[in-house]
């Protein structure tokens, strides 16, 4: 199941050895006693767009020498298949159904409170948790966590915010508007520069922040809109893919080395303030790629955002901490975006409590080899119509309008085939596990369009590349 993932990194690694062990090079900073997080995270990133996760196309050479550096998790999860929710459950440790955050955030529906629609306000972030154990927060881009002003990142754990509210933002340009694609960009500590193209200015507030608070802990929430429409690029980076014909996958190409030229100078800006050794870097997509409207691959995964296939929820996810955790490990058992948060909390000082109900944990003793074996025994996820559930090899996929489907992940990582019919005492299993979890749900807080539960069904019928193209 891990060989191709496992490979590629492995010939990244070689690739990137000399620069790794660079990265890896501990520091004579010793400022901080706890260390500094930046969270790094791609929007809509195909699985398999990145050069270390076997992309032929695209060339990323600074996210895979940083890759290189730490951990790799080849089946890193999310905990949801679309932007928003999976971000709720990213920034809280808790999976976001068991909120109420089932849908992705869109307009109030019939019936609904929109004072409700945004991330609860009774449920923590890890913000709140670590301004709680000293240290400054920032986030540096997208939101999508709600728009009224309590659910504002700055109400919300965060000391410092340069970005915007919704799911996605023009590249090129900012207006006055309050919502869409160009609207202000809203900052809290300057009056917002002109917009020349945003990955590039996201990259120039997250070094800013970095240098200003140097000697502080700190947790930076790098938060990209790239790869995610509108598909914008510059003609400097579009030129460098002129060779692949299709344009949208061209100017998909060109978006994602913009990306990975801004995790370099992240990297770099650390480096300089001497805090290497004393840095947790994470980088991680909020899903899958899209495929059609943005042109991303999620190959050897099938599916697509939006659909609890692997390709939806399976997404590029690793951990560096120079000095601390082996450069080149890979981490051969499934984990979860939820972790991070009680991830954090556990280095930062803080102690997980019951009153905290993470749904992830610490996974820093298993990658230290304090503990053995796999984290999870079984992960679960929900998304409006669809369900799915994993125990081991085995993963479990239920949809409103057919038999549930059931695929071993060991032998079938790109689930072609259903066994459901020839495995029938798993597959009862697995549904009675799954229903029972669902049925002990909240009721959700709020609802996409209806309109959207037929395209997410449609989803499954169609056919999505599981091979590289040359």
């Amino acid at each position: 199941m891990y060989k191709i993932g496992c490979f590629l990194f492995l010939q990244s690694l070689l690739i990137f050895s000399l620069s790794a062990q660079i990265i890896s090079t501990p520091s004579t900073s010793g400022r901080n006693s706890h260390p500094n997080f930046v969270l790094i995270v791609a929007d809509d990133l195909g699985y398999g767009d990145l050069s270390f996760t076997g992309s032929t196309q695209v060339k990323t050479p600074h996210i895979d020498e940083l890759a290189a550096s730490g951990v790799f998790f080849p089946e890193g999860y999310v905990s949801s298949a679309v932007c928003s929710p999976s971000r709720a459950g990213l920034l809280t440790g808790r999976n976001q159904v068991s909120f109420g955050y089932d849908n992705n955030l869109a307009n109030s529906q019939p019936g609904f409170d929109p004072a409700f629609l945004g991330l609860p306000v009774n449920v923590k972030t890890v913000g709140d948790h670590l301004k709680k154990l000293g240290y400054v927060t920032g986030l540096v881009g997208k939101w999508h966590l709600g728009y009224e002003d309590q659910f504002s990142p700055l109400n919300r754990g965060f000391d410092e915010f340069w970005g915007y509210l919704g799911g996605g933002h023009d590249y090129f340009e900012a207006s006055e508007a309050k919502r869409g694609y160009k609207a202000k960009i809203k900052c809290n500590y300057k009056t917002p520069q002109e917009i020349t193209y945003i990955t590039d200015d996201k990259g120039d507030e997250c070094i800013n922040f970095i240098q200003r608070h140097k000697d502080e802990p700190f947790f930076l929430y790098a938060s990209f809109n790239a790869p995610h429409t509108p598909m914008q690029a510059t003609a400097e980076d579009l030129a460098i893919y002129q060779h692949i014909e299709d344009r949208k996958r061209r100017t998909y190409a060109a978006m994602v080395h913009r990306l990975d030229i801004n995790v370099g100078r992240i990297v770099e800006a650390v480096e300089e303030a001497d805090l290497l050794e004393n840095t947790i870097f994470v980088f991680i997509s909020d899903n899958g790629g899209p495929v059609m409207t943005n042109g991303s691959i999620n190959a050897p995964y099938n599916g697509k955002k939006g659909t609890l296939l692997e390709g939806g929820i399976r997404v590029p996810f690793f951990i560096s901490w120079p000095g601390h955790l082996e450069p080149g490990k890979v981490f051969e058992h499934p984990v979860s975006s939820l972790d991070l948060t009680p991830t954090f909390v556990a280095l930062a000082g803080g102690e997980s409590k019951e009153e905290d109900q993470f749904d992830g944990l610490n996974l820093m003793p298993y990658l230290q080899g304090e503990k053995e074996g796999a984290p999870h025994d079984e992960m679960k996820w929900k998304f409006t119509v669809s369900a799915a559930i994993r125990e081991g090899k085995w993963k479990l996929v239920r949809l409103p309008d057919r038999l549930p489907m059931l695929f071993n992940l060991q032998t079938d990582f790109s689930e072609q085939y259903d066994v459901a019919l020839e495995n029938l005492a798993i597959t009862k299993n697995l549904l009675k596990k799954l229903g029972d979890w669902d049925v002990r749900l909240p009721h959700p807080l709020f609802l996409e369009g209806a309109e959207w539960r037929k395209v997410q069904v449609g989803q499954y019928d169609k056919k999505y590349p599981i091979v590289q193209p040359r």
